[in-house]
This record gives C-alpha cells, structure tokens and sequence, in this order.
C-alpha cells in the first residue's frame, strides 16, 4: 500500500505511539540508562544503548543487563532510574517536530477518535503529554502498555485503544517509529504507518516497512492528509 492507496482506504481513528511519535524523549531516556548502566559496569556507548533499549521497557531487557553488570536488576535500581530519568525529561523534553499541529489536525477531523497507546508507564507518558501541551486531546485515552497483560510487541495495549475509542482495530491507523510497536500494531489487526526521520533512535524506514508498516513519513505533518 502507497501513500495514494493508503489515501483512499477510511480510518474511524489514529492510534499514536508516545516516545519518538509525539514528544523526542528517547535520547533523553537512553542518556540516563546509558549513564547509570555503564556505573553499574556495563561499558555501553550511548549508540549501543539506543540500538538495544529503543522501543523495549528496560525490565524486559533484564537478563541482558544482568549478565553484562553482573548484578541483579532491583526495584531500587528501577526506582533512580525513573527519578533521574524523570527529572531529565521535566527539564528538556521537546515535542516532535510537527506533532503538536499533526494531532489537532488528526483530532478535529476524526472527532476526538484518537488515542495514545504506549509501551512506557502511565506516569511518564502522561507527563510528558502534559509537557507538550497535548494531555488535553488524549484525556481519558491514554494507555500503557505496562498496564496490559502484555506490551508491546503483543497487540494488548493497541486493543485496548481501539476498544477505548469504539472502532474496530481494522478501521484505526497506528503511527509507529519502532519496529517493536509496527508489530504490535499489526498483531492488533490495524494498518500502521511508520515514522521514521533521520534523527537517530527511530526505526529505519526498511526495518518498519519489513515489520509491516505500509508507509512510512519522515515528518510528522503529512500525517494528516494520508487520512484523505
């Protein structure tokens, strides 16, 4: 499916990705779990990080952790890693570039059927909508995946958005810069649209196309028109 085909079919509603759809955080997040595993004795470069964690939850990622700092992953460790993590982010995060505009267009001419379906916990994604100025067109439609009986890659977490919003999977379109959340959105029955700019920390357009994504952008603002 091209962008002209992709124009053509009819979307009921636009589920978004939080982290590198709607606000930059990744490089933020990845420079402080960079920085605390390499003072756990995980010699990682920053692009490693990037490379290993982006799109996962780093509790998913335990074992490998374990075995390179020789430490278990405790709840104290998790516990400063959101707290400086959090702080970082109230400080610096920034919107993605033409988001802000991209999900007002996507809002009004969908009547409010969008939602955000995120893989991080509730309280950093909230935050970080609220940071941006966009917490007021997702309210009551917010969903993390460390809520579902799975996340991402399994599709829960994008049922779940769908059900919110009252449209089957099969009438939403899922924005998606991961290949870990291209899967999870195609898993859910939806057709997924990559994001993918050439800042580092997304997904290249070759590796979400092969997950499944029909097409992918590489700036936010031509969102609105593959809605027709």
């Amino acid at each position: 499916m091209n962008a002209t085909t992709l124009r053509t079919a009819r979307f009921d509603a636009v589920l978004f990705d939080c982290d590198g759809v709607l606000v930059d955080s990744e490089p933020i997040t990845n420079g402080v779990l960079c920085a605390m595993l390499n003072e756990a004795g995980w010699p990682i470069t920053a692009a490693e990080c990037m490379a290993t964690f982006v799109g996962k939850t780093v509790r998913s990622e335990a074992a490998r952790i374990e075995a390179h700092t020789g430490r278990p992953l405790t709840d104290a460790w998790m516990a400063e890693f959101y707290a400086r993590r959090n702080a970082r982010l109230a400080a610096e995060l920034q919107p993605i570039d033409g988001a802000l505009q991209a999900v007002r267009a996507v809002h009004e001419r969908l009547a409010g059927r969008i939602a955000c379906a995120s893989g991080a916990d509730r309280q950093k994604v909230e935050m970080q909508l609220a940071q941006v100025g966009l917490a007021p067109l997702f309210a009551g439609r917010v969903f993390s995946g460390h809520e579902m009986p799975a996340t991402k890659p399994a599709p829960d977490v994008y049922l779940a958005a769908a059900a919110a919003v009252g449209v089957p999977p099969v009438r939403c379109l899922v924005v998606e810069d991961t290949v870990t959340g291209v899967t999870a959105g195609v898993a859910a029955g939806a057709t997924v649209v990559g994001y993918s700019p050439s800042a580092i920390g997304h997904g290249s357009p070759e590796a979400l196309r092969a997950a499944g994504a029909v097409h992918v952008i590489a700036d936010m603002a031509q969102l609105p028109a593959l809605l027709g």
